[in-house]
């Protein structure tokens, strides 16, 4: 819909050049935004105030110039009024428009707002990517579901989406780990005794060897060459040292494949840094052929002068590679194999800095030719506490967040009076998806930059901006819908929705008016890469069609058309909703 009111907007104008009141003017800055608040209408525009200041002329002269011409243009078709206030132009839709609208929603159901899949438009997501050999952290969980958010977002929008997990798997703390294994764990035992050892090894240990490589690196400095050494055995492909990596591998890919089957998140690829191993060395001899790279100490920096950037270590003194040349590497790959016209990673705001190096490294090779590179660069997940730490052994894992959820969720369900209905096998299920659902949803809910303090009692909470209250919602329009099944089959009940002069209470009326705005909401998270954005719209019609429930009969309407449209406005909340939980990665449930 905004689109459609910059056209009826350029068109105005082009009167007003038609007119000699303007001269050449850029369309592109015809702004128009959603209002969140109704009573200011459905969108508005700040091009009276641009135009005064270039014109000279008062806002409220300009306006009434536009709003002229678009009433000339429009004939009542798109808007009810236009009201200028506080120099802004707010446009209130007309009945006609949001009834076309919410037939569109009746009649699409959950593919509203999607498009068809476009092959030549790639976009890549770099999202989750944890380092093997360490247990899945609560800080883990945002790259992992806000990276997944935007990529299904994206796919919903026709985006051919490819989603990556680049696992952090090669560097020098896989030669600490080799070296705690095979001094700490497998010293002195047979090949027998080894086997038998290893098989009983959880991530959990992997992650304790590494600490404990890190306190005692504190005391004996002299250790870190003992991990360098054994990196180097690895980049070398000496078979003991592979034989162990793999092995790290394995114990982590099998947790991390259990904790993704959890959230119900998926990737197009696992491409781990490992797997650039044997193309690193066409990117280090362009940069060389490039000249952009310069020696230092023995090593190989990155020099990004004249910029203020500090240098990146591309090589290191003894040749071990970087995590810059691997991902370097990565980027020249998913550039050549994807074709994409979008690459974006969801990573930490700790990497801001990283990542403008990356992007700029990229751009002085000549690679990028128009391709956008995206940092999302979310914020820190705290307790009360502070940053979780992994060396010191601090982290919280993910893992312990999940199962003390479901419990809490169990807690819940069993207090309900639809749960108490459920079997204890049935109550479980409810709450692991209520429970993980609740996490998910909380993470999102955020805009992605923002820190987060980890807060139980909103994560929870059944009557605020919370996972549960969705689902709980979405669960209580199925109940209905299920009581209506009958009332929608009676034809006396059918609503002639091609009569946009129906007369609706002002209730129906905000859910109509939030139903037009979805699509636009839909652009402005792809654009801005902000999930949370659909977590507002979903709360706001969650709290919306609650209000609705509460003061307006609907199986028990006063007429068979209100019980009609009623039903309607049920079933399209119903649906929108259901696009939002598959957009944000949360289970539906039908009884909760």
């Amino acid at each position: 819909m905004k689109k459609e009111i910059q056209k009826i907007i350029a068109e105005a104008l082009k009167m007003m050049q038609e007119e000699k009141i303007l001269s050449a003017f850029d369309f592109k800055e015809i702004r128009v935004d959603l209002n969140s608040r109704l009573q200011f209408g459905h969108y508005s525009s700040n091009i009276a105030f641009v135009l005064s200041k270039r014109l000279n002329k008062s806002v409220d002269e300009i306006a009434s110039i536009i709003i002229k011409n678009i009433e000339g243009l429009d004939e009542g078709q798109y808007f009810e009024k236009i009201e200028v206030k506080n120099g802004f132009l707010n446009f209130f839709l007309s009945s006609k428009i949001l009834f076309k609208n919410f037939r569109k929603i009746l009649k699409q159901k959950t593919n509203y707002g999607s498009r068809p899949i476009n092959n030549k438009k790639v976009a890549v997501f770099d999202y989750s990517s944890p380092n093997i050999a360490k247990p899945f952290g609560i800080g883990h969980l945002r790259s992992t579901i806000v990276g997944y958010s935007l990529y299904t977002l994206y796919k919903f929008l026709g985006w051919h989406a490819v989603g990556d997990n680049h696992l952090g798997d090669w560097g020098t703390q896989f030669g600490k780990l080799i070296y705690q294994l095979k001094t700490k764990v497998l010293v002195d035992k047979t090949p027998k005794e080894q086997k038998q050892i290893l098989s009983q090894i959880t991530i959990q240990d992997l992650e304790k060897l590494y600490i404990d490589f890190h306190r005692e690196a504190e005391q004996n400095p002299l250790l870190e060459e003992e991990g360098r050494k054994w990196f180097a055995a690895l980049e070398q492909g000496d078979k003991e040292a592979r034989r162990l990596w793999k092995f790290c591998v394995q114990v982590s890919m099998k947790e991390f494949d259990r904790i993704y089957g959890l959230l119900g998140v998926k990737f197009d690829y696992v491409l781990s840094e490992s797997f650039y191993e044997n193309k690193l060395k066409n990117v280090l001899k362009e940069l060389q052929v490039k000249k952009l790279v310069t020696p230092s100490e023995g090593a190989l920096i990155f020099d990004f002068s004249p910029l203020s950037l500090p240098p990146a270590l591309v090589l290191k003194s003894d040749g071990a590679t970087t995590y810059f040349l691997r991902d370097l590497t990565a980027l020249k790959y998913r550039l050549d194999h994807f074709k994409p016209k979008l690459i974006v990673y969801e990573v930490g705001m700790d990497q801001k800095l990283y990542f403008e190096q990356l992007f700029e490294a990229a751009q002085r090779l000549g690679w990028l030719n128009g391709v956008k590179l995206v940092h999302v660069a979310h914020g820190l997940v705290r307790w009360p506490e502070g940053k979780f730490s992994t060396r010191k052994g601090l982290t919280i894992h993910l893992e312990e967040v999940l199962e003390e959820a479901q419990k809490k969720a169990l807690t819940i369900i069993k207090a309900s009076a639809t749960g108490r209905g459920f079997s204890l096998k049935q109550q479980k299920l409810v709450a692991q998806k209520v429970g993980i659902g609740a996490i998910k949803y909380n993470f999102l809910s955020y805009h992605y930059a923002s820190d987060i303090i980890f807060d139980w009692e909103r994560i929870l909470n059944l009557d605020g901006n919370s996972g549960p209250y969705l689902q709980y919602t979405l669960a209580r329009c199925f109940s209905i819908l299920d009581k209506g099944a009958k009332i929608k089959q009676d034809k006396r009940y059918s609503v002639n929705l091609s009569n946009d002069k129906f007369l609706i209470h002002p209730l129906e009326l905000t859910l109509l008016s939030l139903f037009v705005k979805f699509e636009d909401i839909l652009e402005e998270a792809s654009e801005q890469f902000a999930p949370h954005l659909i977590c507002n719209f979903a709360f706001q019609l969650a709290e919306e069609y609650n209000r609705f429930y509460q003061e307006l009969p609907i199986l028990k309407a006063a007429t068979p058309e209100a019980q009609g449209f009623r039903l309607q406005l049920t079933m399209a909340t119903n649906y929108l909703l259901q696009i939002c939980f598959s957009l944000l990665g949360l289970e539906v449930l039908k009884k909760m």
